[in-house]
């Protein structure tokens, strides 16, 4: 079984913005943005329309990285 490193906690990501090099924060995952139920949603489920085409093979989890700064909004890819 595989377990996202940010999404349970176990660890957290340190992510310079690209542009005003803030350190920005983490808003979790990409899927979760997508409507009011994906979050309850299968994860698994939700990595096949994540945008990355081989996330549930790879074991990535994307996650959505936001600066308070600039409101520059960047994904990652977090492996699990």
């Amino acid at each position: 079984m595989y377990l996202c490193p940010l999404c349970n906690g176990f660890e957290q990501k340190t992510i310079q913005c690209s542009n005003c090099q803030t350190i920005m924060e983490d808003k979790g995952k990409v899927t979760d943005y997508f409507d009011d139920y994906s979050a309850y949603m299968d994860i698994d489920i939700m990595k096949m329309y994540d945008g990355h085409a081989t996330s549930l093979e790879e074991h990535l989890c994307l996650h959505y990285f936001y600066c308070p700064a600039c409101q520059n909004q960047e994904t990652n890819t977090i492996q699990e």
